[in-house]
């Protein structure tokens, strides 16, 4: 389809070419992911590294399409896993980094072969600190405590907020003081504290203080302070001079080398998804275009966020409107509504933005669905399949 072409930082790579032109001989649905948006990320955090020695990671957990490792690898200084496959992961693709690691809860049975992938373990208790601990440090990893700076600064849903009351993630000071022992300090190397979503600098600044006023006191006798993900840097209009001098302030305070594991600054804005209509229905005056693509299974963060995720050919003041939903059963699986210059017709490709992030490592086969192919647009505008899935992807992750 032709029409109003969204031009905004989303789409910017497109250079305002029609995704007909540029996918349409692509079988749908399918992911694309843009390297050259993956180098103008990893050159904005490689300055943030440059300009503050501080060192950043890549949380695996947002983006884990390994394939792109060696890209990321020259901007970044490793990754950050959130338990044993991913550690392997970070430490097979990308081997001259850095694999720091975080889990709520360590299992006994894991713990031995995550100390051949893990530099940094981080622990969630202190009491995981004491059971694991020293046998860490006999494989000579530096050991991290998340900590709880119970502050606030998210609006919307408390289940993004690790800061939230009752929250299972990180040790309150109240706790620290309870259960923590000399020995089991001396154990520590670094805090570690994860608070953002999608947030700016500010929100840093706030959290910095708040860490400050619960444990400034420890930190001095640490050797690394890890400020989590969550961090906005690579969109448009985020304040980085403000968070060079959040990091530039803790090194300078406390002597500490401080990280940063941003998922979603790595990859944001840096994949698409292309889908077609199915069919048009109706009911109560709401027109609904069913697409190949699946909310519930091809973005599944459109349904748990939840959000409204952009579309190349939107407008909100077009004169036809649609409600954008997928194939399966469930009532829910709607993508949003969206205004359109024209009307849709069946075998329209429509291209969905942002979706290099919490897609292709959260999606799911529910209903039978096959996944997406996994597309690369390179450098040189070519287009390479890096995963094509079948019938035995489906079938193989159910039974023998």
């Amino acid at each position: 389809m032709s029409g109003q072409k969204n031009l905004s930082p989303v789409f910017a790579a497109l250079d305002g070419r029609e995704p007909e032109d540029l996918f349409g001989a692509l079988p749908t649905p399918c992911y694309i992911i843009d390297e050259k948006k993956l180098e103008e990320n990893g050159q904005i955090l490689s300055r943030v590294m440059k300009d503050t020695g501080c060192k950043i990671l890549l949380a695996q957990k947002a983006f884990s399409n390994y394939d792109f490792y060696p890209l990321i690898s020259k901007y970044l200084s490793g990754s950050e896993a959130s338990g044993l496959y991913e550690a392997r992961l970070g430490r097979e693709e990308m081997p001259d980094g850095e694999v720091h690691v975080f889990c709520a809860a360590y299992r006994d049975d894991e713990f031995e072969e995550l100390l051949q992938y893990a530099d940094h373990i981080v622990f969630n208790s202190i009491a995981q600190l004491k059971k694991f601990g020293k046998k860490a440090k006999e494989y000579k990893k530096s050991l991290g405590l998340r900590v709880n700076p119970e502050c606030s600064t998210q609006e919307g849903h408390a289940i993004y907020d690790p800061c939230a009351r009752g929250s299972r993630l990180g040790v309150t000071r109240e706790v620290f003081e309870k259960q923590m022992d000399e020995e089991t300090l001396s154990l520590l190397d670094g805090l570690h504290f994860h608070t953002l979503c999608e947030q700016n600098s500010d929100a840093l600044a706030v959290t910095l203080k708040a860490l400050e006023e619960k444990f400034g006191d420890i930190l001095p006798g640490m050797k690394w302070l890890n400020m989590g993900g969550g961090h906005h840097i690579t969109k448009e209009g985020y304040d980085i001079p403000s968070l060079e001098k959040s990091i530039l302030y803790a090194k300078e305070k406390w002597g500490v080398q401080v990280y940063l594991e941003p998922g979603e600054a790595v990859a944001l804005n840096a994949g698409y998804l292309a889908g077609r209509v199915l069919d048009l229905v109706e009911n109560g005056g709401i027109q609904t275009a069913i697409l190949d693509a699946s909310a519930a299974c091809h973005m599944p963060d459109v349904i748990e966020m939840p959000y409204t995720p952009p579309l190349y050919h939107a407008d909100g003041n077009g004169k036809y409107t649609y409600r954008l939903a997928g194939p399966t059963c469930l009532a829910g699986d709607v993508i949003g509504d969206y205004g359109f210059a024209e009307q849709l017709n069946i075998g329209d490709i429509l291209l969905f933005g942002d979706m290099a992030i919490y897609t292709t490592c959260k999606n799911n086969t529910f209903n039978g669905m096959r996944l997406p192919d996994i597309f690369a647009l390179t450098s040189q505008n070519e287009l390479k399949c890096i995963r094509s899935f079948h019938y035995p992807d489906f079938k193989q992750r159910l039974g023998r």
